[in-house]
C-alpha cells in the first residue's frame, strides 16, 4: 500500500511538470499509469479530474506572480468552457461518443499540424499587433516577459468568437470524455486567438481547473473520487506544477512546440483508439 501510493506520488510530480510546462494538466500521465497499475478506468478518470486541478493550483501561483498569464482572457473563456463542461458530465452515459472521440482526435492532430508550421516559421513566436475591436473592447491584449529572450512582449488578440465556440467544445470534452481538455484550450489562444504560447499554456493552466472543478462536482457526487488514489497524486502534482512553471518560462517557444506535439499527437491516437473501441 505504501509503495503503490509512493508510485502514485512520483507519477504526481513528472505530471505535475509536463501539465504545467504544456498547459495540459499532466490527465495525459495520470490515466493511463493509473489503467496500468490496475485501477478501474472510472476511477482513473476521476482521479485525473483532480490532477487537472491540482496541476492548476501549483502552476498558476507562479504564472500569476509573473505575470504571465491573461486573467481577462482565462476568465472571459472560461463562460463557454464551464457550460460545456457541465453538459459533458450531464451527458455521460447517455451520449455515445464515439463521433466525439474522432472529431476531438481529428482537431488534435490539426493543432499539431499547425504547431509544426509555426515551428518552420523564423521567429519563435508571430505575436499580432493588428488591433481586433472585439478584444480591443473586452481588453483582452496583454504583455508578459519573457525570460527567455529577456524582451517584454506586447500581443494583441483576434477571432475572439471562434476562440469561445473551441473553448465550448473543451469543456464538453473535459466532462464528457474525462479529459482535462487543455490542448483544445491552447488551440483556441494560441491557434485562433493567435495569443502568444507561453501565455496561452499559462492561461490554460489556470482555466483547466475552474473547467475540471465544475466537472468534478459530479464525479464527486457519482462516487468516483477515491481519496487513497486522489490524494497522493494531487500532493505530487502540486510539487511537479510549481517546478514545472518555473521551467516553462525560462524555454524558448519552439522548444514547447516541439514537446507539445508529440504529447498532442499521442492524445489524439488514444481518442481515436478509443473511437474504434480499442482501449
Amino acid at each position: 500500500m505504501v509503495t503503490q501510493a509512493l508510485i502514485m506520488l512520483i507519477v504526481g510530480v513528472l505530471a505535475g511538470v509536463m501539465g504545467s510546462i504544456l498547459g495540459l494538466g499532466g490527465g495525459i500521465i495520470v490515466t493511463p499509469v493509473l489503467t496500468l497499475m490496475g485501477v478501474d478506468i472510472k476511477y482513473a478518470i476521476a482521479a485525473s479530474i483532480i490532477a487537472v486541478i491540482a496541476t492548476s493550483s501549483g502552476s498558476a501561483i507562479a504564472f500569476l506572480k509573473d505575470d504571465v498569464l491573461n486573467l481577462r482572457v482565462a476568465m472571459f473563456l472560461e463562460i463557454f468552457t464551464t457550460i460545456g463542461a457541465l453538459i459533458g458530465a450531464l451527458l455521460t452515459g447517455l451520449f455515445n461518443g464515439t463521433v466525439l472521440y474522432f472529431l476531438f482526435g481529428s482537431l488534435l492532430v490539426f493543432q499539431a499540424w499547425n504547431m509544426w508550421k509555426k515551428i518552420k516559421a523564423k521567429k519563435d513566436d508571430q505575436v499580432l499587433q493588428e488591433n481586433d475591436r472585439l478584444a480591443t473592447k473586452l481588453q483582452l491584449n496583454g504583455t508578459y516577459f519573457d525570460k527567455n529572450t529577456s524582451q517584454q512582449i506586447d500581443y494583441s488578440l483576434t477571432n475572439v468568437p471562434g476562440g469561445a465556440v473551441v473553448m465550448f467544445g473543451a469543456g464538453i470534452a473535459s466532462g464528457l470524455l474525462g479529459i482535462g481538455s487543455g490542448a483544445f484550450k491552447v488551440m483556441a489562444m494560441d491557434g485562433v486567438m493567435k495569443m502568444p504560447l507561453k501565455p496561452s499554456t499559462s492561461t490554460s493552466n489556470l482555466m483547466m481547473g475552474v473547467t475540471a472543478a465544475a466537472s468534478a462536482v459530479i464525479y464527486f457526487f457519482s462516487g468516483m473520487i477515491q481519496p487513497v488514489i486522489a490524494v497522493p497524486i494531487a500532493l505530487g502534482i502540486l510539487v511537479g506544477s510549481s517546478f514545472g512553471a518555473r521551467i516553462m518560462q525560462f524555454l524558448p517557444a519552439k522548444t514547447l512546440r516541439k514537446i507539445f506535439i508529440p504529447v498532442v499527437l499521442i492524445m489524439a491516437i488514444q481518442l481515436i483508439l478509443k473511437g474504434l473501441g480499442i482501449d
